[in-house]
């Protein structure tokens, strides 16, 4: 059973059609929503389904406010508090939960209790097709030992050159890719501060979302700025 990791960026996307332009079986495609993706993300998904029907894109739903703010710690350090705030290099648990979500998918597709390798068993007869670009391809490395594989990095095909190939198929994502070098979790404080300006300047009821979260998290949103301290530097700059 083939399945597509597609996230909804050039690449994974890239990696689809490409897959089935070559007529490589594709017998499901998951997509791991946290909740938290730019708008013009969710109108993409809705252009690639039609685009690809029959076949239909499974979407499974992350409670990200919930883990953000809500959860209740039971170990560690901060046990019995509430929330896990903003992630940060150190501390990736949005990126951990997706990666979480997409294998509990996996296993209950043809979960048989009886089956040695109980509910943490990916079946062998699944292989998952991630779509990292060729110029990224030593981040393959990180899932060795897994029923993997990585159609870009065998195709030689790099991010432009997914990028560009999307284009020519008439998808731009509502021109994110021309404001953003990564179009993943709008929230996210491991973006670039240009991207963080182009947040505050061209999406202002996410930026205020953005700093609702900050009064939520315990965590600093970067080491260097808070959400607040963006506000006033990004507004002052305007001035």
């Amino acid at each position: 059973m083939n399945i597509v990791s597609f996230s909804g960026g050039k690449d994974s996307t890239a990696m689809l059609l490409m897959m089935l332009e070559k007529g490589i079986p594709v017998d499901r495609v998951i997509c791991v929503d946290t909740t938290k993706e730019f708008p013009q993300m969710y109108e993409h998904i809705k252009k690639i389904q039609a685009m690809i029907e029959p076949l239909r894109i499974e979407v499974v739903k992350i409670d990200f406010d919930y883990w953000f703010g809500e959860h209740i710690k039971i170990k560690g350090k901060r046990k019995g508090e509430k929330g896990y705030g903003f992630p940060d290099f150190r501390n990736r648990w949005c990126t951990a939960l997706k990666r979480q979500i997409f294998r509990k998918t996996l296993v209950s597709m043809t979960y048989n209790p009886r089956k040695r390798g109980g509910v943490n068993c990916i079946p062998n007869d699944i292989v998952e097709f991630h779509g990292i670009a060729f110029d990224e391809k030593e981040r393959t490395s990180n899932n060795k030992g897994r029923n993997i594989k990585y159609p870009l990095v065998d195709w030689q095909i790099t991010e432009k050159q997914a990028l560009d190939y999307c284009y020519s198929m008439g998808l731009d994502w509502g021109g994110l890719y021309e404001k953003f070098h990564r179009v993943s979790c709008w929230c996210c404080p491991l973006s670039r501060i240009g991207e963080l300006r182009v947040l505050f300047n061209d999406f202002p009821v996410l930026w205020e979302e953005l700093e609702d979260m900050d009064k939520k998290s315990f965590r600093k949103f970067r080491s260097d700025y808070s959400v607040k301290d963006l506000s006033e530097k990004f507004a002052n700059e305007n001035l």
